[in-house]
């Protein structure tokens, strides 16, 4: 597994989440265009971003894991990817018994996360979605917990045999460890499926129902909370390139978080993701344009 980060550490990614959730950058370069490569022509200085711009380089994908092997919980993988300049944020649950074929071998995500850690998870959805993961953060219950407990409670429709619970269908206030329970439930009518379905919306519904100004007004003291809680690859370098981005967002932005099911059918103990359904996702979230 990746090393835990420890230090003062600050970083955007768990604005996204902290439900475990706020959140982490990803990778920008500079957008240098080069003029003048004529014949015998000077080669032009290149044209640099403007302090403060957000830009489609600002958007960024973290893989959310939330994992607490004592409780004896299914371990819930929620793929978050940020778009600042668009002032979104999209949460995808991906079931633990998702499996697909990598380098014509089968795979599956709960296997390579047993075998390699939080890496190894990342890299199963890079290979299946094809497409860049920046970075992961790992949430235990304590991290969990206080990520939710920053950020708010959330109203939440809940139709599950529960204890402590309405099942009728009814929008509930759901505290930190009630939002731990709801997510690790294991016997929706749904199944996995289902279960990771709900944990991504429950994400984005939090984030919805607070206001956008106040998460970033506390940013800073939220993140050095969280960082400290996580096993994570997130470094300073993505906290100072990615503040600014996360914060416009947040200031400008309204419901700016959106949960999507991953389609897909199952085959026995298994969840086998529609190819469709990744190739549309892909295009409309991860395809950056104009």
């Amino acid at each position: 597994m990746g090393e835990k980060k420890t230090g003062h550490v600050a970083i955007p990614f768990l604005v996204t989440l902290i439900i475990g959730l706020i959140i982490v950058g990803g990778l920008a370069a500079g957008v240098f265009n080069y003029l003048g490569l004529g014949k015998g022509e000077e080669l032009k200085e290149p044209v640099p971003r403007t302090v403060g711009e957000v830009t489609y380089e600002d958007n960024h994908t973290v893989l959310l894991i939330f994992d607490e092997p004592e409780k004896n919980e299914p371990v819930t993988f929620v793929l978050m990817r940020s778009r600042p300049f668009k002032k979104k944020l999209e949460f995808i649950g991906i079931p633990n018994n998702s499996i697909a074929l990598v380098n014509n071998e089968q795979a599956s995500i709960k296997n390579s996360y047993q075998s390699g850690g939080a890496q190894a998870a990342k890299e199963f959805v890079e290979n299946v979605f094809n497409i860049k993961v920046d970075r992961f953060m790992k949430f235990n219950s304590a991290a969990f917990k206080k990520a939710c407990d920053i950020i708010g409670c959330v109203k939440y429709p809940v139709n599950a045999d529960i204890a402590g619970f309405k099942d009728d269908g009814s929008e509930q206030d759901l505290n930190s460890d009630q939002m731990e329970l709801f997510i690790s439930y294991e016997l929706f009518n749904g199944g996995e499926s289902e279960r990771t379905v709900i944990a991504a919306d429950v994400i984005r519904a939090m984030i919805n129902q607070q206001k956008g100004k106040n998460i970033a007004d506390n940013l800073d003291n939220s993140f050095s909370t969280i960082i400290n809680m996580v096993e994570t690859d997130v470094t300073a370098a993505d906290y100072k390139k990615r503040k600014g981005a996360i914060k416009y967002m947040l200031e400008n932005g309204s419901t700016i978080a959106g949960s999507i099911a991953l389609d897909g059918k199952t085959a026995g103990d298994d969840f086998i993701p529609s190819s469709g359904s990744i190739a549309n996702i892909k295009e409309q979230y991860f395809e950056d344009k104009e």
